[in-house]
């Protein structure tokens, strides 16, 4: 195979790389996935792949900053709906189907990698990722707080108390997801949820 000066092949494609990589640490986690695993999947040499990503700690922490952009625009999209009914129910399951992508495009969550590592490689990830979910949960306190307001929820609510029972099912989810639970019981449960949630919340 042609390569550069560096080393790297010609046709190197990052976008598919971080895939491949991310794949990886879904799979093995960070402590169990090394540069020789990372280096045969991505299809380039030990010393290219630090050429290109510096470090393994560099290729994770730019796998994560990829993939969770994915999820926050799950959160945009979803609390953009009308009804806070639409907007649960959309952030849930549309986060079950990209959990569940076919592997060929997408890794899973990688977040839930990426919050249970605690090597310190991987601060500066986890650091990320906290500040990711912070944004996301905000996204969703303050869309909770106006149906509160606006009388689509049981005026008294604590949105803090719902905002945080629909992170904790989708954190559910994301596991379960990990360890291939399919698409149509996650589905099942992201509903069962959502009634529970709303005999108790809604008018």
């Amino acid at each position: 195979m042609e390569a550069n000066s560096r080393g790297r092949p010609l046709e190197f494609d990052r976008a598919r790389a971080l895939l491949d990589a991310a794949r990886l640490f879904w799979r093995l986690g960070y402590s169990g996935t090394s540069t020789r695993h990372l280096s045969s999947a991505i299809g380039i040499s030990t010393s290219s792949l630090y050429s290109a990503f510096d470090s393994k700690s560099g290729l994770f922490d730019e796998c994560v900053r990829v993939y969770a952009r994915r999820y926050t625009a799950l959160y945009e999209q979803a609390v953009a709906a009308q009804s806070i009914r639409t907007v649960v129910d959309e952030l849930l399951r549309s986060s079950v189907i990209e959990f569940t992508q076919p592997a060929d495009s997408h890794p899973g969550c990688l977040i839930t990698s990426a919050v249970m590592s605690e090597v310190p490689a991987t601060r500066k990830a986890r650091g990320d990722i906290s500040t990711m979910l912070t944004e996301n949960e905000r996204l969703l306190r303050t869309r909770l707080t106006r149906a509160i307001d606006e009388g689509e929820i049981l005026g008294g609510t604590d949105g803090d108390v719902v905002a945080g029972f629909v992170q904790a099912i989708w954190h559910g989810l994301a596991v379960q997801a990990k360890h291939g639970v399919r698409r149509n019981e996650l589905l099942r449960v992201a509903d069962f949820s959502q009634r529970a949630m709303w005999s108790t919340y809604s008018r």
